[in-house]
């Protein structure tokens, strides 16, 4: 599926999406990209719709992306969607990270970054899939191996979703994107 353009205005499709082709497929763990809790309140009803009975993991941004100290998810919200059984995996980007933090320190492109700007070539929802998979790979969120569904996207809300096999962050290039399910048409 493509959408015109990226942007929050596609994120109850992507779900809806996200939740079908899960359960067709057999598929053991959702991942959806959320700061603030919003998008994956929406990917909890539509799996909801779905029947869909496996794993939401919500991926963060990591304390102090915005404010240092502060993390952007409301505390109550947090709790809320914790009570509803979705895991929050909160932590360093696995394509940015530290390595963010050194290019900004003496001005130059590093490896991991390479890869992040290679896989926005696809867009960058695409980016931000392959991402959250080897976060949630990485803190134990899901299985070594298993496919899972990562919903990512554009700033705010979801554009796009795919079938990946995340491989852990030391291991980036064992990682395989199987299918994009969606996303934004670039043109």
């Amino acid at each position: 599926m493509y959408f015109t353009s990226p942007g929050p205005a596609n994120t109850r499709a992507v779900m809806e999406t996200a939740a079908a082709e899960a359960v067709k497929r057999g598929i053991s763990t959702i991942v959806a990209a959320s700061n603030t809790g919003q998008t994956v309140e929406i990917l909890l009803e539509e799996t909801r719709k779905a029947g869909y009975t496996g794993s939401l993991v919500c991926v963060s941004h990591v304390n102090g992306f915005v404010h240092d100290g502060e993390n952007e998810m409301d505390d109550a919200v947090r709790r809320r969607l914790e009570e509803a059984g979705i895991r929050i995996c909160t932590a360093a980007h696995a394509l940015s990270g530290t390595e963010r933090g050194i290019s900004r320190k003496f001005q130059g492109a590093y490896p991991v970054e390479v890869i992040a700007h290679t896989l926005r070539m696809l867009g960058q929802g695409t980016k931000v899939c392959v991402e959250i998979a080897i976060m949630a790979l990485d803190g134990g969120y899901t299985g070594y191996g298993r496919p899972l569904i990562a919903v990512g996207g554009s700033g705010r809300g979801a554009d796009t979703a795919a079938l990946i096999s995340p491989g852990y962050s030391h291991s980036v290039f064992e990682t395989r994107i199987h299918e994009i399910l969606c996303k934004p048409n670039l043109f």
